[in-house]
C-alpha cells in the first residue's frame, strides 16, 4: 500500500481481497442450488441481501421453512454490525455529499472496512470516497458474479467443504489482520496482541452461551471496550 487514494489505486489495493470473495461466493452459490434456489435467485439474493453469513443463515432457514418474519429478524440481527462499522468511517467523509455517504454505507463490507482501516496508516489517517468507492464496487461485482457462477457449477459440485471453500473468508480476513498488525506502528504491538487474544477468547466462550446470530455484534462491542480500557490504563 501506498498514500495514493485515487480509483487506480483502490482497484491495485483491493485485487487481493477478491479471491477471499470468489471462494465463499462460489460456496454460497452451490449451498444455494443444492437447497433448490434457481442462479437466478441466487444473484438476486447476492445482489440484494449482499451479506455473506446472512445469506447462508436465509438458505437455512428457508430450507426449514421458517417464517419470513423470523428470516429477516435473523438477517437484521446478523448485519447489525455495519452499523458499528459505518459509524466508525463516516468521520473521515464528513466533508463528502450526502448521497456520497449513503452510497458508500450501502456498497460498505467487512473487508472493504478492513483494507480502509489498513489503508489509514499509509495516508496520515485519511481516506477518500474514489478509493472507497472503488473497493466497494469491485467487493460488490465480485461477489455477486461469482455467487452466480457457483450457483451453476453447483449441478457439479455437491459438497463445497471438500474443496476447502468454506476456509476462505476466513483466509482473506487472517491475511486483513496481519495486515493490520504490522502497518499500524500508532499502536503498541503488546496492546494489539492482548486485544486479538482476548477477541479470539471471547468469540471461543461466546460460541457456547451467545446465539450465533449476536455473536459478532457482541464481541465487537466488549473487544473494543477492552481495548480502549487496557490502553487508557497501561499504554
Amino acid at each position: 500500500m501506498d498514500a495514493s487514494l485515487d480509483i487506480r489505486t483502490g482497484v491495485k489495493e483491493t485485487m487481493p481481497t477478491v479471491f477471499g470473495y470468489i471462494g465463499i461466493a462460489l460456496a454460497f452459490g452451490i449451498v444455494g442450488k443444492a437447497a433448490g434456489l434457481s442462479p437466478l435467485i441466487v444473484l438476486l439474493m447476492s445482489m440484494f441481501i449482499y451479506s455473506g453469513t446472512a445469506q447462508f443463515v436465509v438458505v437455512s432457514m428457508f430450507i426449514s421453512h421458517s417464517p419470513l418474519l423470523s428470516i429477516v429478524l435473523s438477517t437484521l440481527l446478523i448485519s447489525s454490525r455495519m452499523i458499528l462499522i459505518s459509524v466508525t468511517v463516516a468521520p473521515y467523509f464528513k466533508n463528502d455529499s450526502l448521497w456520497k455517504n449513503i452510497l458508500l454505507g450501502t456498497f460498505l463490507t467487512d473487508e472493504s472496512f478492513a483494507l480502509g482501516m489498513n489503508k489509514l496508516n499509509f495516508t496520515n489517517h485519511t481516506l477518500s470516497f474514489q478509493w472507497l468507492n472503488t473497493a466497494n464496487v469491485i467487493s460488490f461485482l465480485t461477489w455477486c458474479f461469482w455467487s452466480f457462477v457457483g450457483a451453476i457449477m453447483g449441478n457439479f459440485v455437491g459438497n463445497p467443504e471438500a474443496l476447502g471453500l468454506d476456509f476462505a473468508i476466513v483466509g482473506m480476513f487472517i491475511g486483513l489482520l496481519y495486515m493490520q498488525v504490522i502497518a499500524d506502528r500508532s499502536l503498541n504491538r503488546k496492546l494489539q496482541l492482548i486485544v486479538i487474544a482476548f477477541t479470539l477468547f471471547l468469540t471461543y466462550v461466546g460460541f457456547i452461551f451467545i446465539p450465533s446470530s449476536l455473536l459478532i455484534l457482541v464481541v465487537t462491542l466488549i473487544g473494543c471496550g477492552f481495548g480502549v480500557v487496557i490502553k487508557r490504563a497501561y499504554f
